[in-house]
């Protein structure tokens, strides 16, 4: 293991929104820090989306701070304009982001800070910690009996990269977010579809329930405050067809089934007897927070998830937790970015306090 220096007062993990917001309010309030990427290049996991996924299509991309977002081609790959603009923001702001560097584990240490490490064994000593790794890389995929069998093609829709690689097949998506909606609108006219959910889909007509996006994180925090692992933003407000999808619409796309009860080898069954082929199971099926390097510093409640106090982790406030629950979304994301700076000032601040009256000395105004 080789330690990088000998101790930071913030380090960042992630770059994406969330993180790149910490970063630029760590800056602002003076507090020296360092962020550490796992991606080669900026855009979070924005760079990994779709081909087909243009900026007209993104539910909402929200400004970072300190830099409107550019004015361009709505038909533009998102994949393309996010990261270019995260870039700049990096760039303009002169952000201490390191990459690659991907972070597996952080340990506390004896005397009271903690220990980032990275896989290629390299360490980062650090007062405090802002978790800001989302959860891109921690697709979910639920176990349904017999999938095992099923001779077709699976994947997850973080790996889906536009219609052209489905067209002609018969695809199965499951999932009941806007993912989901959102993959069948570019499929459904170039394959044949079939939509299975857990549960019936909620929809939110666009013009009589406008989205509340406070509303809909308010919801998410609630949770979050009473221990449970999170539910994302988009779960709580409700679907809503857009213009580009009403081709789909009318293709029946959007006629739901249930989830199968087993999958055989050229297809599934449900659970009234009847029997579906299909070449392609799409799962739409979300992602779960990418928590696993904070697991050394035991911060789970009893009901599994991570209780926040803001962005502070109430079993450990040294740690600040953004991209997590609430801010998991861009809609809250900036907001975390902030909140997760301030706290940090604050905490070292009341450090340097207490280390000022054991010496006998004033603490710095």
């Amino acid at each position: 293991m080789s330690t990088t220096r000998s101790l930071h007062d913030a380090v960042v993990v992630g770059a994406g929104q969330a993180g790149l917001s910490a970063s630029f309010h760590l800056r602002r309030l003076g507090v020296e820090h360092v962020v550490l990427d796992a991606y080669a290049a900026p855009g979070g996991a924005w760079q990994h989306r779709a081909h087909s996924l243009t900026m007209a299509d993104v539910h909402g991309v929200a400004a970072l701070p300190g830099l409107p977002l550019p004015d361009g081609d709505p038909h533009a790959p998102a994949r393309e304009v996010v990261p270019a603009y995260f870039a700049e923001h990096e760039a303009r702001f002169a952000l201490p982001v390191e990459r690659p560097v991907d972070v597996t584990r952080v340990d506390p240490e004896p005397d009271g800070t903690l220990l980032v490490r990275a896989r290629d064994g390299r360490a980062w000593p650090t007062r405090t910690l802002v978790s800001a790794t989302g959860t891109w890389r921690r697709p979910f995929v639920p176990h349904v009996a017999g999938i095992e069998t099923f001779a077709g093609r699976t994947l997850h829709s973080s790996a889906y990269d536009g219609p052209a690689d489905l067209a002609g097949r018969t695809v199965l998506v499951v999932g009941g977010g806007a993912s989901a909606v959102q993959l069948l609108g570019e499929v459904a006219g170039t394959s044949r579809t079939l939509w299975a959910t857990r549960r019936p889909p909620l929809w939110r007509d666009g013009e009589v329930e406008p989205f509340d996006g406070r509303a809909a994180v308010a919801l998410v925090e609630e949770r979050v405050r009473r221990g449970l692992p999170p539910r994302s933003v988009v779960s709580v407000t409700g679907l809503h067809l857009r213009p580009q999808e009403q081709r789909a619409v009318a293709l029946g796309a959007y006629a739901r089934l249930p989830m199968p009860q087993r999958f055989v080898p050229d297809g599934a069954v449900w659970a009234d007897g009847s029997h579906r082929a299909f070449d392609v199971v799409v799962w739409a099926t979300g992602f779960r927070p990418d928590t696993g390097h904070l697991a050394p510093l035991q911060l789970r409640a009893p009901g599994g998830g991570i209780v926040l106090d803001g962005t502070t982790v109430v079993a450990d406030p040294r740690v600040q937790l953004v991209g997590y629950g609430p801010s998991a979304s861009t809609i809250g994301a900036n907001r975390a970015g902030r909140a997760a700076a301030v706290a940090v000032r604050d905490r070292l601040a009341a450090g340097a306090d207490v280390t000022s009256a054991r010496r006998g000395t004033p603490a710095p105004a």
